[in-house]
Protein backbone atom coordinates (compact mmCIF):
# COMPACT_ATOMS: atom_id res chain seq x y z
CA UNK A 1 0.00 0.00 0.00
CA UNK A 2 2.83 2.18 -0.63
CA UNK A 3 2.00 6.02 -0.59
CA UNK A 4 -1.64 5.64 1.16
CA UNK A 5 -1.41 7.99 4.04
CA UNK A 6 -3.24 7.87 7.52
CA UNK A 7 -6.84 7.95 7.92
CA UNK A 8 -8.00 10.99 8.10
CA UNK A 9 -11.33 12.46 9.33
CA UNK A 10 -12.65 16.10 10.17
CA UNK A 11 -16.16 18.02 9.95
CA UNK A 12 -17.25 19.59 6.89
CA UNK A 13 -15.28 23.24 8.10
CA UNK A 14 -12.01 21.74 9.07
CA UNK A 15 -11.75 19.82 5.30
CA UNK A 16 -9.47 22.00 2.90
CA UNK A 17 -11.51 22.63 0.04
CA UNK A 18 -9.10 20.34 -2.22
CA UNK A 19 -10.07 17.37 -0.22
CA UNK A 20 -13.55 18.37 0.42
CA UNK A 21 -13.90 18.27 -3.61
CA UNK A 22 -12.02 14.69 -3.69
CA UNK A 23 -14.46 13.01 -1.76
CA UNK A 24 -17.45 14.55 -3.67
CA UNK A 25 -16.09 13.44 -6.66
CA UNK A 26 -14.79 10.28 -5.63
CA UNK A 27 -18.94 9.62 -4.16
CA UNK A 28 -20.44 11.03 -6.94
CA UNK A 29 -17.93 8.49 -9.55
CA UNK A 30 -19.02 5.49 -7.15
CA UNK A 31 -22.77 6.10 -6.25
CA UNK A 32 -23.77 8.30 -9.56
CA UNK A 33 -21.66 6.95 -12.46
CA UNK A 34 -20.83 3.19 -11.67
CA UNK A 35 -24.15 2.51 -9.42
CA UNK A 36 -26.26 4.91 -11.51
CA UNK A 37 -27.93 5.91 -8.53
CA UNK A 38 -29.78 9.48 -9.52
CA UNK A 39 -33.00 9.21 -7.94
CA UNK A 40 -31.83 10.38 -4.47
CA UNK A 41 -28.99 13.34 -4.24
CA UNK A 42 -25.46 12.58 -3.74
CA UNK A 43 -25.16 15.86 -2.10
CA UNK A 44 -28.45 15.78 0.37
CA UNK A 45 -27.59 18.16 2.78
CA UNK A 46 -26.24 15.92 5.78
CA UNK A 47 -22.17 16.66 4.74
CA UNK A 48 -23.35 20.24 6.85
CA UNK A 49 -24.67 19.26 9.74
CA UNK A 50 -22.52 19.83 12.64
CA UNK A 51 -22.67 16.20 13.82
CA UNK A 52 -21.38 15.03 10.37
CA UNK A 53 -17.68 13.77 10.58
CA UNK A 54 -16.17 12.28 7.24
CA UNK A 55 -13.31 9.85 7.36
CA UNK A 56 -10.95 9.63 4.00
CA UNK A 57 -7.63 7.82 3.15
CA UNK A 58 -5.72 9.30 0.11
CA UNK A 59 -2.96 8.70 -2.09
CA UNK A 60 -0.79 11.05 -3.53
CA UNK A 61 -3.27 14.01 -4.22
CA UNK A 62 -6.41 11.68 -4.30
CA UNK A 63 -8.93 10.44 -2.03
CA UNK A 64 -9.62 6.61 -2.57
CA UNK A 65 -11.78 6.09 0.17
CA UNK A 66 -14.43 7.39 2.13
CA UNK A 67 -17.22 7.55 4.28
CA UNK A 68 -19.28 9.61 6.67
CA UNK A 69 -20.65 9.24 10.50
CA UNK A 70 -23.70 11.47 11.04
CA UNK A 71 -24.99 11.88 14.81
CA UNK A 72 -20.78 11.80 15.76
CA UNK A 73 -22.01 12.62 18.98
CA UNK A 74 -25.24 10.96 19.84
CA UNK A 75 -25.95 7.99 21.66
CA UNK A 76 -26.18 5.94 17.92
CA UNK A 77 -23.92 6.97 14.97
CA UNK A 78 -25.09 6.23 11.43
CA UNK A 79 -22.41 5.30 8.95
CA UNK A 80 -23.18 6.10 5.20
CA UNK A 81 -21.85 7.24 1.79
CA UNK A 82 -18.99 3.91 2.42
CA UNK A 83 -17.19 4.38 -1.15
CA UNK A 84 -13.90 3.00 -2.07
CA UNK A 85 -12.52 3.89 -5.74
CA UNK A 86 -12.17 1.56 -8.38
CA UNK A 87 -8.35 0.99 -8.43
CA UNK A 88 -7.89 0.63 -4.58
CA UNK A 89 -10.60 -1.90 -3.97
CA UNK A 90 -9.87 -5.23 -2.62
CA UNK A 91 -7.10 -3.83 -0.36
CA UNK A 92 -8.73 -3.35 3.11
CA UNK A 93 -9.60 0.10 2.82
CA UNK A 94 -13.17 0.55 3.58
CA UNK A 95 -12.51 -1.63 6.71
CA UNK A 96 -9.25 0.70 8.09
CA UNK A 97 -11.97 3.46 8.09
CA UNK A 98 -14.86 1.64 9.47
CA UNK A 99 -12.34 0.15 12.06
CA UNK A 100 -11.22 3.84 12.75
CA UNK A 101 -15.04 4.84 13.77
CA UNK A 102 -15.73 1.93 15.97
CA UNK A 103 -12.25 2.61 17.75
CA UNK A 104 -13.56 6.54 18.16
CA UNK A 105 -16.63 5.98 18.86
CA UNK A 106 -18.03 3.42 21.77
CA UNK A 107 -21.35 3.83 20.63
CA UNK A 108 -23.71 1.23 18.77
CA UNK A 109 -23.02 1.87 14.91
CA UNK A 110 -25.96 1.24 12.64
CA UNK A 111 -25.41 1.33 9.01
CA UNK A 112 -28.19 0.86 5.92
CA UNK A 113 -25.97 -1.63 4.12
CA UNK A 114 -26.24 -2.56 0.21
CA UNK A 115 -27.65 -5.99 0.65
CA UNK A 116 -24.63 -7.96 -1.19
CA UNK A 117 -22.30 -6.58 2.06
CA UNK A 118 -24.15 -8.05 4.40
CA UNK A 119 -21.01 -10.66 5.17
CA UNK A 120 -18.58 -8.12 4.77
CA UNK A 121 -20.42 -6.05 7.50
CA UNK A 122 -20.51 -9.34 9.57
CA UNK A 123 -17.29 -9.70 9.37
CA UNK A 124 -16.81 -5.67 11.21
CA UNK A 125 -19.40 -7.09 14.12
CA UNK A 126 -22.55 -5.55 12.20
CA UNK A 127 -25.82 -8.01 12.71
CA UNK A 128 -28.50 -7.46 10.37
CA UNK A 129 -31.60 -5.64 12.41
CA UNK A 130 -34.37 -6.13 10.20
CA UNK A 131 -36.03 -6.94 6.69
CA UNK A 132 -34.49 -5.93 3.27
CA UNK A 133 -36.12 -2.87 1.61
CA UNK A 134 -34.82 -0.99 -1.25
CA UNK A 135 -33.41 2.65 -1.63
CA UNK A 136 -32.51 4.41 -4.38
CA UNK A 137 -32.94 1.27 -6.69
CA UNK A 138 -31.07 -0.74 -5.01
CA UNK A 139 -31.50 -4.09 -2.08
CA UNK A 140 -30.62 -2.48 1.97
CA UNK A 141 -30.71 -3.83 4.98
CA UNK A 142 -30.65 -2.34 8.23
CA UNK A 143 -27.24 -3.43 10.78
CA UNK A 144 -26.02 -2.60 13.71
CA UNK A 145 -23.05 -2.91 15.33
CA UNK A 146 -23.62 -2.73 19.43
CA UNK A 147 -21.19 -0.04 21.18
CA UNK A 148 -18.40 -1.93 23.76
Amino acid sequence: MAGVTSIRSATLDRIAPATLYRIVRLRTEVFVYEQGIVSEPELDGLDLEPGTTHYWIEEGDDVVATLRVLDADGPVIHIGRVATAKQARGRGLAARLIEAVIDDHPQPIEILAQAYLEDWYGRLGFERTGPNFIEAGIDHLPMRRHGR
